[in-house]
Formats: C-alpha cells, sequence, structure tokens
C-alpha cells in the first residue's frame, strides 16, 4: 500500500512486514500488549478493566511520549485481521468493560475491516488516539467506534510543532474532534460507563498552563454543556527524548495541576482530574506482548 492515513500524508509504501513512512510501520497491524487496563478514566475501566489493544507505532513521536518503547522503537508482534479478532474475543471473555484501540490510526485500513464483524459481548469500541487524524479516515468508522478518545495536546503551532513535530496538529485535531462529535452525538452513560460519545483528553506539560487553558476555552466554546466529557490529565513522567528539552525534564508541580484544575471547573467542563500521584515509570504499562 502506499499510505496516506495520517495527515502527514507521506506516501510511504508499507507491505505486510515493512514500512518506510513516518511511523515506520508495515500494513499488517503490529501489537505490543493486549490486556485488562484499570487505569482509563472510571467510565471507561470500570471494575473490570478495558479491554486495551495497544499498537506500536505513531503518527506524532512527540519527545516526550510515556510510550515510546512500543512508538519509536520496532518493537511488537505482526497480527492478521482473524488474530486480531481473537484477541478481541479473549479480552471480552476475561469481562472487559470495552475493546480499547490504542494509538491504531496507522493501522486505520485493516481495522475498519475487522470492526465489520460483530464486537465481541457487544461491547463499546474505544479509539483512543493522539488526535492527530484525518477526517476522510475517521468517517470509515462511522458506526463502527462508540467511544471516540482523543487527546487535544495543542491549540497553538508553535509548541505543536516543538513537541510533535506538526505544525498543523491543531487544526488536524480540532477537525477530527469535530468530526468524532458529529458520528457520536453527545455523550450516553449508562450505570457511569460512557457507552456513545467524545471524552477530550489534555495532558498538561510542565509550564504549559497556559496552553492547558487555551484547549479548555477551544473545548468549553465548541460543544454545549456536558456534550462531551474532558478529561485533565497529570500524569506527565520526564522520559522520552528530552535532551534538547530541558523545560520537560522535570515532573509537573502541585501548583501547575491546581491552576488547571480551577480553570476547568470555572469553565464548568464534565469530566475528570487525574491526580498528580499517577504519574511515574510504574504506570506506564509493561509491554510484554502480553494477550498475543
Amino acid at each position: 500500500m502506499i499510505c496516506n492515513l495520517c495527515p502527514r500524508k507521506c506516501g510511504a509504501l508499507r507491505d505486510e512486514t515493512h514500512g518506510e513512512g513516518f511511523c515506520g510501520m508495515p500494513a499488517l497491524p503490529v501489537c505490543a500488549r493486549a490486556a485488562l487496563h484499570f487505569w482509563e478514566e472510571p467510565c471507561l475501566s470500570g471494575s473490570t478493566g478495558a479491554g486495551t489493544v495497544f499498537f506500536s507505532g505513531c503518527t506524532l513521536g512527540c519527545v516526550f511520549c510515556q510510550n515510546h518503547s512500543i512508538s519509536r522503537e520496532n518493537f511488537g508482534k505482526i497480527m492478521a485481521e482473524d488474530e486480531l479478532y481473537t484477541a478481541f474475543q479473549r479480552l471480552a471473555d476475561q469481562g472487559a468493560a470495552c475493546i480499547e484501540l490504542v494509538t491504531p490510526t496507522q493501522f486505520a485500513h485493516v481495522l475498519a475491516k475487522v470492526l465489520e464483524r460483530p464486537v465481541p459481548n457487544g461491547l463499546p469500541v474505544v479509539w483512543n488516539s493522539g488526535g492527530y487524524e484525518r477526517v476522510g479516515v475517521l468517517r470509515a468508522f462511522e458506526g463502527k467506534v462508540d467511544v471516540y478518545l482523543p487527546d487535544l495536546k495543542y491549540v497553538t503551532p508553535s509548541i505543536a510543532v516543538r513537541y510533535s513535530g506538526a505544525e498543523d496538529y491543531p487544526e488536524a485535531a480540532k477537525a477530527a474532534i469535530l468530526e468524532m462529535y458529529r458520528q457520536r452525538g453527545p455523550v450516553r452513560m449508562e450505570d457511569g460507563m460512557l457507552k456513545s460519545g467524545v471524552l477530550i483528553r489534555h495532558l498538561i506539560l510542565p509550564g504549559q498552563v497556559a496552553e492547558a487553558k487555551r484547549v479548555m476555552d477551544w473545548v468549553a466554546e465548541t460543544f454545549p454543556p456536558g456534550a462531551v466529557r474532558f478529561s485533565l490529565m497529570a500524569q506527565y513522567t520526564p522520559v522520552g527524548e528530552l535532551a534538547d528539552f530541558p523545560e520537560l525534564q522535570r515532573p509537573l508541580r502541585a501548583s501547575e495541576l491546581r491552576a488547571a484544575k480551577a480553570y476547568m471547573e470555572n469553565l464548568r467542563l464534565s469530566g475528570y482530574v487525574q491526580e498528580l500521584n499517577s504519574s511515574g515509570e510504574g504506570f506506564i504499562p509493561a509491554f510484554d506482548l502480553t494477550g498475543l
């Protein structure tokens, strides 16, 4: 295949076992872990855990990536459509609250086919991405994805290009989130669990509370009250490729989280605020091919 799945549209050649594009991935999905995951928002993990499949590779390559061992390194198991569907079934059999696809964008062409099959146990499908999506690609998932879980990392192009090498990230992510909302509409909850809708995440970076506020402003101005959920994340851990980014070589301060939380409350955004003690390398999953 000649790949133009993400906004980079690099036109790279990808075959079943090799890829030359920005993400470095072959045409078939590469997975690093498929297991119950209890660290997502309560409306997704519930008491039994989200059935989470972590895909290798990434279309962004953020310098601070917590999952850099799979996003930028050649690690994981290549899986055909049938194998991937079998992994979904195993997670459902283990009592998963949903089937969650983490960093799936570079394998959208395969996942669209897999999701044409009945989802095991009728579980909601969660699309957990960095938000760097093409609207035309997302349209292939209308009626197949129940919950969209995008990041909105930045709304300022200069920050996006510095930390993710993608000046067009704000434009692309906003358009993607609007398409996600068009598909699913206002959130629908049942017994405290998110069954349908959009939950927007934002990770506060050290020294970037002002950007967090700009992100929240956009969400509050764009969607009716309560129509989407917002997750303010404090789990930043100084790992990744930070030698040239001294401002990111420290944890988030409690004062930064307090300021962002107060701003979110003032805007009356519905959602979640992550505790500061949720950071640290101990919260990074073990990417050891579990469940594959």
